[in-house]
């Protein structure tokens, strides 16, 4: 494509992002607004903000090419996705927005009265917000080398410059602002061109993507076929599959971005009404990108040969159409692919670095410089830590993200809310079980190439198992040291149970 259009698409999105970040700069004053926008933020304002930081590279890029290379059977991935909000519905938005906490690791030491179980929480937040930041800036790199011609590194220092000028010019309410409108940009970006293609495809005579003309990585015949031998990262489809279904159903309700937002929530009535307009916003939008990558069978298929097949969104514009019309609708996509960068790295930042400023900036600084500290480290390690990762597939990446969050906040959170015989010490076992198990296979899959042995699948994606793990290890080692229940835990659970109407002794 023309750089020049590549370019004024990317700077374009920048400054819008950047014009709407420094307007709240004129209402964020308080502690409160920079980390949860004072707690004033409405259903439906908030739900466009989720769907604008929750739709990350993965969705924008990574589904399309999953879908091109391996077929139906990685539809689970979107549908996880959306599912997982399904899931925190029914079991966590309300009672947490109910705990009054600012923060995860907030709930964490109110909920078991420990300083322990709260510095390790810390410590997982940081790292899932790290990991899950890496593909934001490898997705930003690759869309800019696709655009520009320039150095895939620049992609990522673009993303991070301007997310902390947006994140440190207002905080949470300044993010918000930033991530409702750049959700309706992204579904517009995936949604126009996405017609222009089907009319080309229509056009063809409706070709087969999974006809054996387009046989790409030998999957030709299995491609339309779940769970077909052979289609996948492994080869052991079924454990593969159900592991997905796994991190990502319950991965979401431990991601540090996605937490953090119910508690803008004014109440928790509130809360479940923003989960609900959620999970119609993610269910619209999930109906694009298998559709780019079903065409990218037909039009693009040496991309997975290449090892290129995040790239087929913005690709197919220039396959199937000519002259204006591609270049258009490419500087759309480009524009709506690095709104899917800024957004998910800008709540990934405000989480990191409330999380990081109450724990360790704040002995040094007060509120607010302290989280305009931990705003910059928040933002420049997992860039440098992007460049030497450059090899792991965008999807992967989040992916792997999901499963750590799985094994470790999804048990802490479930059996906080709903079961009082949690303790420290059995949440403290479950988080170092958990996280140690699924952090060794993530550590495992960036330095090696992986395989097709049953260790390779169970490595490459650990969910299946190191969730039951660190569930059972909670349980077991909470009964073991049942005397030592924290004592204010059933004014805790009358506090996360009871509507906000309810006139009740909340401790």
């Amino acid at each position: 494509m023309n750089h020049a259009t590549g370019i004024a698409a990317v700077v374009v999105v920048s400054l819008l992002t950047v014009a709407i970040g420094t307007y709240g700069l004129r209402i964020s004053r308080t502690t409160s607004d920079f980390f949860v926008a004072s707690r004033t933020v409405s259903p439906a304002l908030n739900a466009s903000a989720i769907g604008g930081e929750y739709l990350s590279a993965a969705s924008f890029l990574g589904v399309a090419g999953l879908v091109l290379a391996f077929g139906a059977e990685m539809l689970w991935y979107p549908v996880g996705w959306t599912a997982g909000y399904l899931v925190l519905l029914v079991l966590v938005a309300a009672p947490l927005r109910r705990s009054g906490a600012y923060t995860l690791p907030d709930f964490a030491e109110a909920r078991l009265g420990s300083r322990r179980v709260r510095a390790l929480t810390s410590t997982l937040v940081v790292g899932i917000g790290w990991l899950y930041l890496i593909p934001q800036f490898q997705g930003a790199g690759l869309t800019l080398r696709l655009a520009t011609g320039l150095d895939a590194r620049l992609g990522g220092l673009v993303v991070a410059v301007v997310v902390l000028v947006s994140v440190l010019s207002g905080g949470m309410r300044s993010v918000t602002f930033v991530q409702a409108f750049q959700y309706w940009l992204k579904l517009t970006a995936l949604l126009v061109p996405v017609i222009f293609l089907l009319i080309v495809w229509l056009g063809d005579g409706s070709p087969s993507p999974a006809s054996p003309a387009f046989d790409v990585g030998g999957y030709a015949g299995d491609w339309a076929d779940p769970l077909a031998g052979g289609v996948g990262q492994s080869g052991h489809p079924l454990y593969t599959t159900y592991s997905i279904i796994v991190a990502t159903f319950l991965g979401t309700m431990g991601l540090p971005h996605v937490v953090v937002r119910f508690y803008t929530n004014p109440d928790g009535r509130a809360a479940r009404r923003t989960t609900l307009v959620v999970l119609g916003l993610l269910g619209l939008f999930y109906i694009l990108p298998p559709i780019y990558g079903a065409l990218g069978r037909v039009y693009a298929g040496d991309l997975v040969t290449d090892g290129r097949s995040d790239a087929v969104v913005l690709s197919l514009p220039h396959r199937m159409l000519g002259g204006v019309a591609a270049e258009s609708l490419t500087a759309l996509l480009i524009a709506g692919a690095f709104a899917a960068f800024l957004s998910t790295s800008s709540g990934l930042t405000v989480a990191v670095a409330g999380v990081v400023s109450q724990d360790v900036v704040s002995r040094w600084l007060p509120g607010v410089a302290a989280f305009r500290v931990a705003a910059i480290a928040a933002v420049l390690i997992p860039y440098g830590l992007a460049v030497l990762a450059a090899d792991v597939g965008v999807a992967t990446a989040v992916g792997l993200a999901f499963a750590v969050a799985a094994s470790t906040f999804c048990p802490l959170l479930v059996l906080g809310i709903w079961w009082r015989g949690l303790t420290a010490t059995g949440a403290l076992a479950g988080l170092l079980v958990g996280g140690g198990l699924s952090g060794a296979a993530v550590v495992r899959t960036f330095i090696t190439s992986g395989g097709e042995s049953w260790a390779s699948a169970l490595l490459a994606q650990p969910a299946l198992w190191t969730v039951p793990t660190a569930f059972l290890t909670m349980i077991v080692v909470s009964r073991l040291t049942r005397s030592r229940r924290p004592p204010h835990v059933a004014t805790f659970m009358v506090r996360l149970h009871t509507p906000e109407a309810v006139r009740v002794d909340r401790g």
